[in-house]
């Protein structure tokens, strides 16, 4: 996006609004990559956490296999 200049789109008032519409969509992309990656991360160490800790934090084994299981895109 660097290379494009804002007197490239004087003139043209639709690639403007394409341009932030566009800008708009790729941080929504890496947004959601972002989540999904600290959803694995977060599944990841609920996986390493034994008995005792589970139950610290509310949890049963079964409650925190659960959690564990589901897919990185499902909240």
């Amino acid at each position: 996006m660097a290379a494009i200049h804002w007197h490239a789109t004087r003139g043209q008032p639709g690639q403007h609004n394409a341009i932030f519409a566009l800008t708009d969509a790729k941080n929504h992309v890496v947004a959601t990559v972002r989540e999904w990656r600290r959803r694995t991360r977060d599944r990841a160490h609920l996986a390493e956490l034994d008995d005792r800790m589970l139950k610290d934090i509310g949890l049963t084994r079964t409650d925190a296999e659960f959690l564990i299981n589901k897919p990185f895109w499902r909240e």
